[in-house]
């Protein structure tokens, strides 16, 4: 059984206990425990259960590579799922529970799996859930959803909150171990800013638990003291506790800082999550030990040898009372070493190597350790924890030997350097044969714009293991990272001198050999997903032999784990089914984050009212003391209708339509976007994004243009102004101004990088104002200051002026098919000039609309509506509107696209009006079918409704609706069978119903 230590632990406070609870059961630790020491200090050795057999599982490991211990934290509003025992720190209060079972962890419905296993093999859901097809929705769907993921989805809303942090450094070391601490302090007295990120609450990393020696001084001293040297430098900061998530281009690093997840529900952000950059990285993120593979080595009670020299050194716990070690490299026997000197029984230690080991060997020995070499683990016995160890040849010949009693057993595979981080951003591996792992190949690292190496690896996560190679590695790593950050080497000081190095000086990869292939097929690679070593060579077999393909098939080393330990191991099994060499079959690609964080951190303060901060107009509390009806448009609130009395939108939609047809509405159109366009090319760079010609327009005039992608899709619409020479407003949709305005600065910062031209999103700087009907000029002469005649400012014109003493920009434009003028006035004086048009207009019948009657009146006039008309498959000429394309200019965004066959396929569909023959309202989306089924056995369509509104000034409803020949079908009947249960008839038509020649606008 595993219990506490009477002696050791130099990271917990035994002068006091803190309490906690594990699936109800009330349990106690030490502060400075992790809840993966404590779980094991008081015995619990099962914490969970395996994804796909839901086997019994115990703790693996100590740290972030940690597969198994998966918990779900907190109640309530602190709740969180998938939690890492082994990095999640006690607090007096934490509540876990473990995962994926049913209906207790001790008695797991779902592990009648293990039994059925030979009917689960490695891709079986590829092939399963494939046939009968009409079972999909019924059996296989909800058996999915059912089985997918590992914790529960939080139900109450969190009650934490998390922030955002930015940061710029000129050397960013990742990794607070020694490795990352020298090549900091030799960065940092080079004179650069250095920022360093330790994902743990401590410094120094493995060293401290393994020992050695810098400069005859233990290594726990060199570390105090390096941290303290670089506390002491106002060019250096330090941070624990916070992981290097991810690495990107130009030096852009997310950091991910956990506040206070270790204490008891305090105040203040949970999280923080830092965007940082750097001139140069380094990182120092050490190594991962490996498993072993042998038939039960996921049995609770095998972990890393690594872990347990960690639970023993720095906790005070032993995973078990007799334990055996199974190695193929001298790490082992220092867990050997470290167990026998806490007082632990240690049986043997199983070395797989026929010599066995070198010093640390003799060492064992010396302490009366048992040692067997060319010996290997055949099968671990036991059901939710060790019971027995079977012991065959490392060759598999001959059988097993002999069966010995314990309860834990230690694997060493030898180490992986952690190149995730290396590898986020490009940088290359290469296979180092003698130690059996990837390292960061320093011909190819990670490349900035300029074309050179901003990543640089250091001490284990570069391959060097020993000590003495790590310091070495490190103190070239720092001074070369201060250099390419424009630093030389200010400061003195004694070099690091000799370390006697206690990390392992040698790890050969060995091919499990248990003492048969059905024993064997029952190895583990990883623990979370439930992938055997059976399964990775029966994707091989099926022919996945690229280690992506093979990844997918068998979901190895996906979910949480993402290759950490499983990726090694895996690989050579792979390697060896195919007959190749390691390096050959090479790598998985390796994904930020390194490990999950928190959906909280990544929103950072952007919830509630500040996730998508609400814009409103100068006219918004008008607005809304008058009735307005809300409606979000992008970040916007616009009104959708000014409700009067008891009235329904609906009704008052309806009032809104007439009166503007009949007398004067006023639209607040302040959210449509406006963004000026400077600059002595910026006539040509116009013609490239719109498809029709903006450079011929002359100043003091508007021209109407469509904006199309590269894919020669339809993106905006809006009008263009010339304001002079140089100089044009660009209007957008109100959805649209960022990302036009993104789309012009990525066009001009990418490709027409040369050309002079400036771009500014001005939309909030002004207040636009639509005073539209018959009776509009009327209005605007009463109030004077302009002569706005359609002499002095014909249709789709503008002229700058005052009315009614404010300072205005009119523009002569329509969207309703009315005699129309926007007016544009500073965004501090929206509110007055609204309001004087109010007072005005009372003798006019003036009265303010909304979005849906705009919507209702350009479907009226035929008028698009981006979004409606448009789905991001939509070209211009689908809609009729080749009259918008420049037939004189060579090119534009998306012209080329536009002459591929499948756009000019005469099949495709094109607008048309659609009226219903019975006068009713089609529904939205309707799509229309035609006569025969297709290849699915689904009746042909050969059309849908994109807008569809009751007209006040018909009194009918009308339809506009993209159709197979819709042109040339004039007339003709159509069905719609709808989701409602009714068939809708309608009659195509011209889409434009209402004044065709356009008389009204142009008065």
């Amino acid at each position: 059984m595993s219990k506490r230590l009477s002696t050791g632990g130099r990271l917990i406070d035994r002068s006091r206990r803190i309490g906690f609870s594990f699936n109800g059961k009330p349990l106690a630790g030490h502060p400075g425990d992790t809840l993966a020491s404590a779980l094991l200090a008081n015995d619990q050795m099962m914490v969970g259960r395996s994804f796909k057999y839901h086997r019994p599982r115990g703790i693996v490991a100590s740290g972030a590579e940690e597969p198994n211990a998966l918990v779900n934290m907190g109640e309530g509003k602190r709740f969180e799922p998938n939690q890492r025992a082994t990095t999640t720190e006690l607090f007096d209060g934490l509540t876990a529970r473990s995962q994926n079972h049913w209906p207790s962890l001790d008695f797991d419905i779902g592990g009648i799996n293990t039994h059925l296993s030979r009917l689960l093999p490695a891709g079986f859901y590829y092939k399963m859930f494939m046939y009968p097809r009409a079972f999909w929705k019924s059996v296989y769907e909800p058996f999915i959803r059912q089985s997918a993921g590992l914790g529960q989805a939080p139900t109450e809303r969190d009650a934490d909150t998390y922030e955002h942090f930015h940061a710029f450094t000129d050397v960013l070391v990742i990794g607070g171990g020694v490795a990352g601490l020298l090549a900091a302090r030799h960065a940092a007295e080079a004179g650069a800013r250095v920022l360093v990120l330790e994902q743990t609450a401590h410094w120094g990393g493995r060293s401290p638990v393994d020992g050695g020696t810098v400069d005859g001084s233990p290594v726990a001293q060199f570390i105090d003291e390096t941290v303290s040297a670089l506390r002491q430098m106002p060019n250096v900061t330090l941070r624990t506790r916070c992981m290097g998530a991810g690495v990107y281009d130009h030096g852009y690093v997310l950091g991910y800082e956990r506040l206070t997840d270790h204490l008891p529900y305090a105040q203040g952000p949970r999280h923080r999550l830092w965007r940082i950059r750097a001139k140069q990285i380094v990182t120092a993120t050490g190594a991962i030990e490996r498993p072993l593979s042998f038939a039960g080595n996921d049995i609770p009670g095998v972990m890393l040898a690594s872990a347990m020299r960690d639970y023993v050194v720095d906790y005070a716990v032993s995973p078990g009372e007799r334990i055996v070690v199974a190695t193929n490299n001298d790490d082992g026997y220092r867990t050997a070493i470290c167990l026998r000197n806490a007082g632990v029984n240690v049986l043997r230690v199983l070395d797989a190597r026929s010599a066995g080991g070198g010093a640390l060997m003799d060492d064992a020995r010396a302490l009366g350790i048992r040692v067997d070499p060319g010996r290997a683990i055949a099968k671990v016995g036991g059901g939710k924890r060790v019971q027995t160890v079977q012991i065959c040849a490392q060759d598999g010949v001959g059988g097993a030997l002999e069966a010995v009693k314990c309860d834990a057993v230690a694997m060493s595979g030898g180490w992986s350097p952690v190149v995730h981080l290396w590898s986020h951003c490009g940088g290359k591996l290469l296979w180092d044969e003698a130690q059996a792992h990837f390292r960061p190949d320093p011909e190819h690292p990670p490349l900035g714009a300029d074309g050179s190496g901003f990543v640089r690896a250091a001490g284990a996560s570069n391959g060097a293991l020993a000590l003495g190679d790590t310091l070495a590695d490190a103190t070239e790593a720092g001074k070369a990272a201060a250099k390419a950050a424009g630093f030389k080497r200010r400061n003195t000081r004694a070099p690091v001198g000799e370390a006697a190095s206690e990390r392992p000086l040698e790890a050969v990869w060995l091919m499990p050999q248990q003492a048969d292939v059905g024993v064997r097929s029952k190895s583990w690679l990883d623990f979370q997903n439930d992938v055997k070593v059976s399964d990775v060579q029966l994707a091989a077999r099926e022919g996945f032999e690229s280690v992506e393909h093979t990844k997918r098939y068998t979901t190895l080393g996906m979910a949480t784990d993402q290759g950490k330990l499983s990726n090694i191991n895996g690989l050579a099994i792979l390697s060896d089914a195919l007959g190749q060499p390691i390096p050959a079959t090479g790598t998985t690609t390796f994904r930020p984050p390194y490990t999950p964080i928190s959906m909280g951190a990544i929103a950072g303060e952007a919830r509630d009212e500040v996730f998508q901060p609400i814009r409103r107009t100068p006219m918004h509390d008008w607005h809304d003391a008058h009735g307005a009806d809300w409606e979000p448009v992008g970040q916007w609130r616009r009104p959708y209708a000014f409700l009067r009395g008891s009235e329904t939108a609906h009704d008052a939609v309806i009032r809104e339509v007439r009166n503007t047809r009949a007398a004067v509405g006023l639209l607040d159109a302040s959210t449509l976007g406006k963004l000026i366009v400077k600059g002595p090319d910026a006539g040509r760079f116009l013609d490239m994004l719109y498809t029709n010609m903006m450079s011929s327009l002359k100043p003091g005039r508007c021209r109407y243009g469509l904006m199309c992608n590269e894919n020669g899709f339809l993106m905006d619409d809006g009008v263009v102004a010339r304001i002079d020479e140089d100089t044009f407003l660009c209007h957008t949709t109100t959805g649209g101004a960022e990302h036009i305005h993104a789309h012009m600065e990525e066009w001009l910062q990418t490709e027409w990088w040369d050309w002079q031209v400036y771009v500014a999103n001005v939309t909030e700087q002004y207040a636009q104002i639509g005073v539209v009907g018959p009776m509009a000029r009327k209005l605007l002469d009463k109030i004077g200051g302009m002569d706005l005649s359609a002499e002095a400012l014909p249709f789709m014109a503008w002229a700058d002026g005052r009315i009614g003493g404010f300072d205005v920009r009119v523009y002569r434009i329509s969207f309703s098919g009315e005699l129309s003028y926007e007016i544009a006035v500073p965004a501090s004086q929206g509110l007055a000039f609204w309001e004087m048009l109010i007072s005005a207009g009372e003798e006019f019948g003036i009265m303010p609309y909304g979005t849906e009657a705009l919507h209702v009146m350009r479907a009226e006039k035929g008028f698009i509506m981006i979004g409606d008309e448009t789905d991001g498959t939509v070209i211009p000429q689908d809609l009729g509107m080749d009259w918008a394309i420049s037939k004189k200019k060579e090119d534009y965004l998306g012209k080329r696209a536009q002459a591929r066959s499948h756009m000019v396929d005469p099949d495709r569909w094109k607008l048309v009006g659609l009226e219903t023959t019975d006068g009713c309202v089609l529904p939205d989306g309707a799509y229309a079918v035609g006569e025969g089924v297709n290849a699915n056995g689904q009746r042909v369509t050969q059309g849908r409704v994109t807008s569809t509104y009751y007209s006040p000034t018909l009194d009918r409803g009308i339809a506009m609706g993209l159709v197979l020949h819709g042109p040339d079908r004039m007339g003709e009947e159509i069905t719609f069978p709808c989701t409602d249960g009714k068939t809708y008839t309608a009659r195509i038509v011209d889409p434009v119903f209402y004044d065709r020649d356009g008389e009204k606008q142009n008065v």
